[in-house]
């Protein structure tokens, strides 16, 4: 994903670098039963403050939306939109093993976050771009 992102969003390079290897962080965790031998690395509470302060910054790029928009504009856009649904439905997967398995806070915390921070980074490319968000038709 981050290969895909042109080089004036630096920026988001960067972030879209670190999620990557937080999703690494998370998988470690996830993969790793309860019992004497812990993951070496996990996902904490900083690791999800970042997150809602990317949230925010990122949020505050663009303007509110007043409506549902249609997933796409740029090709870094479509693709963050993406990254963001595949997110979510992970998630929702995180909190089915969270009932069989104690998963922590802040893992489930992280993974709530991560699809909202995708979200404001898609809407963030397009503004960066010039690419207008376009709302759906709901006359067909």
């Amino acid at each position: 994903m981050e290969a895909e992102l042109p080089d004036e969003l630096v920026d988001l390079r960067s972030i879209v670098h670190r999620l990557q290897s937080e999703l690494y962080i998370a998988q470690s965790e996830l993969a790793t039963p309860e019992g004497p031998n812990p993951p070496r690395h996990r996902i904490e509470a900083r690791h999800v403050t970042r997150l809602e302060a990317d949230i925010d910054r990122f949020d505050d790029s663009h303007e509110r939306l007043h409506s549902f928009i249609l997933s796409g504009g740029s090709r870094s856009g479509a693709l963050l939109q993406l990254a963001r649904t595949v997110a979510r439905r992970a998630e929702r997967e995180v909190w089915a093993l969270h009932r069989t398995e104690k998963l922590s806070p802040e893992l489930l915390q992280w993974a709530n976050r991560l699809s909202g921070l995708l979200f404001a980074l898609a809407l963030s490319t397009n503004r960066a771009l010039g690419v207008a968000e376009v709302a759906p038709d709901y006359s067909v």
